[in-house]
């Protein structure tokens, strides 16, 4: 394997505010992909442990979202709010219909 240094350069997305109504849909996505990350867990053999034990396949994350500590609560929030403005940055709408 190469060392090479990675620097992340996401698209600035800082001047983009979602609506109300988008920021509504950011809850509902965050819930959506702490299921997700949940199914591909279950599916690679983690259950819920008391800490995060990786020799164990254990994560005290594998529980439903509103039992979530509020930080993992905020994690998949910000990644729900990023991916709607990087949409909206790229000239895309969002409507619902």
């Amino acid at each position: 394997m190469q060392n090479k240094t990675y620097t992340p350069q996401p698209v600035d997305t800082s001047d983009i505010q979602l609506s109300d109504e988008l920021m509504q849909l950011t809850e509902l996505m965050a819930r959506n992909v702490h299921d997700i990350w949940s199914l591909g867990r279950i599916a690679d053999g983690w259950t819920w442990g008391p800490r995060r034990d990786d020799s164990r396949k254990e994560n005290p994350c594998l529980v439903p979202y509103d039992d979530l500590p509020e930080s993992e609560k905020s994690y998949d929030r910000n990644t729900s709010i990023e991916t709607l403005r990087l949409i909206l940055s790229l000239g895309y709408k969002i409507v619902k219909i």
